[in-house]
């Protein structure tokens, strides 16, 4: 299952192990300080694990196998470990009384034991998670570019501020972010996979947001899995950004604004989950009593990846690795934590 490593021709770390660990935390605060900031977050603490059973883990693309155990003192319930808080962000805003304009992130720690390992893939997932409360009237592309822009901005910041540490990790975003979407990608590229599609557009513009993903295409595909029941497939998409050490795009982020009653609807019944409307969490958006949102992810690890222009996501976190991975890495250069 592994899939091919990607070694470049000669790589040598920018930076040793002591600084990469001091850069990290300076640049994970930096960042935090400067995108919540920008998108009115508040942090707060976030669960790890949930009780199953009431439609609030995350079911990504509907087939990956979530991680369960039972508790010895928690009786006749089945314990997950979360997937991503995608549903959970929207019940705590309503819960604990977030306003209009206002939102909230947090350090997301994940276990997604069906990842296929490899440079930028591992089991373990870390992501800043945030979720913003908005209006029904809100729900619409410009809003949702918007905040894409704030994101993006924050990056951009965070790699500049980096370059003032290090001079010798010289900057590669472009200034702004390009949009186009999933249809627009198969018209420009109808003979690629949609993640040929991604590596082409990224590699032309730099930095892009790709738009309306989880839906089926004119061509009867879709460009990627999305559940049906966060994010609004009109209204959401990923920041990718075009990676040179690896030749490939890196995604940044995956966010969105979420369904509303009518889409929650619509996109069960398209990608047959119907049966989940009983559920706690989707009854709480039927019955208009969760609040309408915008929401998304920001992998901290890939993050940290990309601008400390490192060959593994192994070398900005901790986790655990086949064989193959871990002969690979040793006869490439490439520390792995």
């Amino acid at each position: 299952m592994t899939k091919s490593l990607i070694v470049p021709n000669v790589y040598q770390p920018n930076l040793n192990f002591i600084e990469t660990q001091i850069a990290i935390n300076k640049l994970k605060l930096y960042f935090e300080n400067h995108f919540s900031k920008e998108l009115n977050l508040t942090k707060i603490s976030a669960p790890i694990i949930l009780k199953a059973g009431n439609g609030i883990n995350d079911n990504l693309n509907g087939v990956e196998r979530i991680v369960t155990f039972n508790a010895l003192d928690v009786e006749h319930s089945q314990i997950e470990i979360v997937q991503s808080l995608a549903k959970w962000k929207r019940i705590a805003l309503g819960r604990y009384g977030f306003s209009y304009g206002e939102g909230l992130y947090t350090d997301m720690n994940a276990i997604r034991r069906d990842e296929v390992l490899d440079n930028l893939h591992s089991m373990f997932v870390d992501q800043w998670d945030w979720e913003k409360v908005i209006s029904y009237d809100e729900r619409h592309l410009t809003t949702l570019k918007l905040e894409v822009k704030k994101i993006y901005r924050s990056i951009k910041s965070t790699e500049d501020f980096l370059y003032t540490l290090y001079p010798r990790i010289e900057p590669t975003l472009p200034e702004n972010i390009h949009f186009i979407t999933t249809q627009d990608l198969e018209d420009r590229y109808p003979s690629l996979t949609p993640k040929q599609r991604e590596d082409e557009i990224a590699r032309e513009f730099g930095a892009v947001f790709i738009m309306k993903i989880g839906g089926e295409l004119l061509s009867g595909n879709k460009h990627d899995g999305r559940s049906p029941d966060y994010d609004d497939w009109n209204l959401n998409g990923d920041i990718i950004l075009w990676y040179p050490l690896l030749e490939k795009s890196v995604e940044i982020s995956s966010m969105g604004i979420r369904v509303d009653e009518k889409t929650l609807l619509q996109q069960l019944k398209c990608s047959n989950h119907e049966n989940r409307k009983d559920l706690e969490y989707h009854q709480g958006i039927l019955k208009k009593r969760l609040p309408y949102t915008i929401g998304g992810g920001i992998g901290q690890s890939r993050l940290m990846l990309f601008l400390l222009k490192k060959a593994h996501i192994g070398e900005v976190q901790v986790s655990v690795w086949n064989d193959a991975i871990i002969t690979a890495c040793k006869e490439s250069n490439i520390p792995l934590l």
